[in-house]
């Protein structure tokens, strides 16, 4: 892994290596080994910097394979005492050499050599990567990638100095940027910064790559092509930058035929509605925004205005979630959505808005329907559900009873629980234990303050074929110190699918033999009572 990634610090950087004359041999080693020998001459020939980088590559590849990491720094040292204008970049790979060496006798559990070398090498890697920081120009990428391995050295060890290290690196990122035009180190630092939860700096430095490739005179086809290829690539942070920044230029241009079609393509991209392989519903809400004050609610088409519900929807943000479905049902009556869309606003309002008034309005829209669909039979079920916690059991049963009936030979998963909660009925037991806990938690005028906040869910993938695997996942949190609760327990209910969920548990999979739109209802526990709770929808088709 840290050959890897050393490789890949060393592919893309374009440092300024040249200098003239033949490089004498490093040590007597060089001399002994064949492979060496050649790596040596290769350097000593090179004859531009793309070469010589290349030579130097291999020579540091042939090291660190063989975790010849003193024997490294010895040659480096000679190579100074022989040119001293190759300090700086020696001493670079000096303080790169200590830092791999203390990660691997880390990843060895060789801790007789790492706690007697420890103060040492450390010592000997901030020393290095200073005087190569100090021995590089502001223009020089040197500074960048000895500036981010200080941080990177300093964030491993959760010292005091990582803050400081990071700030220095960003602030010598825009100086490099405002003194050069080539674009790789700062590409190259952004990267590395998402690699490691820095996604803020990241960005800034993406943005600063971003405006030197705008000033470079890309033209819009490549801007956007260069964005396509990002989010190819997987680098949705990256794709998002370079997005925006073609948007503005095609804003900026004036052109609503042009922009809203544009728009409508990246937001599809993003979208969970589309179940893409990048995932992000926030810059997905963004673009939807920009439609709308672009070219009005009109702009939306039906399956648009659809895809903006849904992205809502699987984001959490039940709010405008709602309001898009119900503007759907309002401009489409005849939707394919429609059975759907009536069925998650009534779990929204019943749930989330704690409105059961306007949720069973609109269950009982589903329930009075002719045609059979998954969500006209769970209309019914919730239906029961809701009316058998407030104790009216006749009217509970009474949807039970309609349900089976038009259910018929389908609908197994929502039929079983029906018979359940029947059972339940005509032995005048309460409503299983699970179910009623989250029901409590949910509609009781006394638990406002469970307001889904304590606990995340989600389930992956929202969209789903029947008998194939869907991750159902949760994590609990306080909101005074964000510390994991003990003892707790996770009481699940609803559409559980065919797994028999492990209350110890905040994780499990599951599968469904019906499609239709499957709510998922967890309830957290401890033994000071209800921790929180938090509802999913999985949509199987």
């Amino acid at each position: 892994m840290i050959e890897s990634s050393i490789k890949h610090i060393l592919v893309i950087w374009s440092l300024v290596f040249c200098f003239a004359g033949r490089l004498p041999c490093f040590d007597a080693y060089a001399q002994e080994d064949s492979s060496l020998t050649e790596l040596t001459k290769k350097i000593t020939e090179a004859t531009g910097r793309k070469d010589l980088y290349l030579a130097f590559e291999d020579l540091t590849d042939f090291y660190f394979k063989g975790n010849k990491y003193d024997m490294y720094i010895g040659a480096l040292r000679s190579l100074i005492q022989k040119k001293k204008e190759l300090e700086p970049t020696a001493n670079y790979f000096i303080a790169l050499s200590r830092y791999t060496q203390l990660k691997y006798l880390e990843e060895t559990q060789n801790w007789e050599e790492y706690f007697s070398k420890n103060n040492e090498f450390r010592g000997e890697l901030v020393s290095a990567a200073e005087g190569a920081i100090k021995g590089a120009s502001p223009d020089d990428p040197l500074g960048l990638y000895a500036r981010f391995l200080v941080w990177r050295f300093h964030d491993d060890q959760k010292d005091a100095f990582s803050e400081t290290s990071l700030s220095d690196l960003l602030q010598a990122v825009r100086i490099y940027a405002s003194k050069t035009n080539d674009l790789v180190p700062l590409k190259d630092i952004a990267d590395q910064l998402l690699e490691y939860a820095q996604k803020a700096k990241a960005q800034e430095a993406y943005r600063l790559y971003v405006d030197k490739l705008l000033t470079s005179g890309a033209k819009d086809e490549e801007l956007k092509a260069s964005a396509d290829n990002f989010y190819q690539a997987g680098n949705s942070d990256l794709a998002q930058v370079l997005y925006d920044a073609y948007i503005e230029k095609i804003a900026g241009a004036g052109s609503k035929e042009k922009i809203i079609p544009l728009l409508v393509e990246i937001a599809s991209k993003f979208s969970i509605e589309g179940n893409n392989k990048i995932q992000d519903a926030a810059y997905a809400s963004k673009l939807y925004q920009k439609i709308e004050s672009a070219g009005g609610k009109e702009a939306f088409d039906e399956q648009l205005l659809y895809a903006r519900a849904y992205n809502s929807e699987k984001s959490k943000d039940f709010a405008p979630a709602k309001e898009y479905y119900e503007e759907l049902l309002q401009r489409f009556p005849q939707t394919t959505h429609a059975d759907e869309a009536t069925f998650k606003i009534a779990i929204i309002a019943t749930y989330v808005a704690r409105d059961v008034a306007s949720g069973k309005a609109y269950f009982e829209k589903l329930a009075q329907k002719q045609a059979i669909s998954p969500q006209v039979i769970s209309g019914l079920y919730q239906l029961g559900v809701l009316n058998q916690w407030k104790g009216e059991l006749v009217a509970a049963k009474k949807y039970y009873t309609a349900l089976i009936e038009k259910a018929g030979d389908g609908f197994k998963e929502t039929v079983g629980l029906a018979k359940e909660r029947l059972k339940e009925i005509s032995g005048a037991a309460p409503i299983e234990y699970n179910l009623k806990t989250f029901l409590d938690a949910s509609l009781k005028e006394d638990a406002a303050s469970f307001d889904a906040n304590k606990i995340s869910l989600q389930c992956t993938p929202y969209r789903q074929a029947p008998a194939k695997d869907v991750t159902i996942a949760s994590a609990t949190y306080t909101t005074e110190s964000g510390c994991m609760p003990v003892e707790i327990q996770y009481l699940w209910s609803g559409h559980i699918g065919q797994a028999a969920a492990n209350p110890t548990q905040p994780t499990f999979t599951t599968s469904y033999i019906h499609p239709g739109t499957k709510e998922v209802n967890l309830a957290v526990i401890s033994p000071a009572g209800t921790v929180e709770r938090n509802l999913d929808m999985i949509d199987v088709e």
